[in-house]
């Protein structure tokens, strides 16, 4: 099998090095999403970064309700909660910071349900700011982008490509998540999370 995460036994690093939750660094920065909890050998997220560390993990995936999910960073600390809304006419969720989840929300992400603009697949809401994100493409093909508020491509979902003459294959488990200069991966990962959950993978 391809080496999906190259550096595991190697030091674990600080999600600080990419400014995770604080904005996002001046570089793009290409991440290797899988699908698997490595601690529970089930469902979950484990992130790698560019060098092949450990930089996020999601291990309650695998709840029943799935009502909350935590990212975390390499060593278990939480970096955002993503909480699912009760009593919304339509499928919504709300990003906090940490582990908190009251007050305002980080941001809120509504999947789309305008019959015009089927292309969009989800809504993306700052709190306290007049700008919004959406996501167009198809997820279960691992094609598409988070776009800003004049169509910027801020972060994309691709798919992993195979290392030459591996005759290896990686499936939809495996891909990759590209983050734009100044937008924060650990953001970018929610998201991620977000399109996994409404859309069935």
């Amino acid at each position: 099998m391809t080496k999906v995460y190259p550096n595991l036994n190697q030091d674990i690093i600080q999600s600080e090095e990419f400014n995770c939750g604080k904005g996002g660094g001046e570089a793009e920065v290409v991440l290797t999403v899988w699908r698997k909890s490595l601690l529970f050998n089930g469902h979950g997220f484990t992130v790698f970064d560019p060098k092949g560390d450990l930089l996020f993990r999601v291990d309650n995936y695998a709840s029943e309700s799935r009502g909350e999910i935590v990212l975390m960073d390499a060593n278990g600390k939480p970096l955002l909660t993503i909480k699912r809304k009760r009593l919304s006419l339509s499928e919504q969720w709300l990003v906090y910071t940490g582990e908190c989840t009251t007050g305002q929300p980080l941001f809120s992400v509504r999947k789309n349900i305008a019959p015009l603009n089927k292309k969009n697949l989800l809504e993306i809401t700052t709190t306290g700011r007049a700008s919004r994100l959406h996501v167009e493409g198809s997820y279960t093909r691992r094609c598409c982008s988070v776009l800003d508020d004049t169509c910027r491509e801020v972060a994309t979902v691709k798919c992993k490509e195979l290392p030459s003459g591996s005759g290896a294959a990686f499936g939809r488990d495996v891909f990759r998540l590209v983050v734009e200069p100044g937008f924060d991966p650990a953001r970018a990962m929610a998201i991620v999370i977000l399109l996994d959950q409404i859309f069935k993978r």
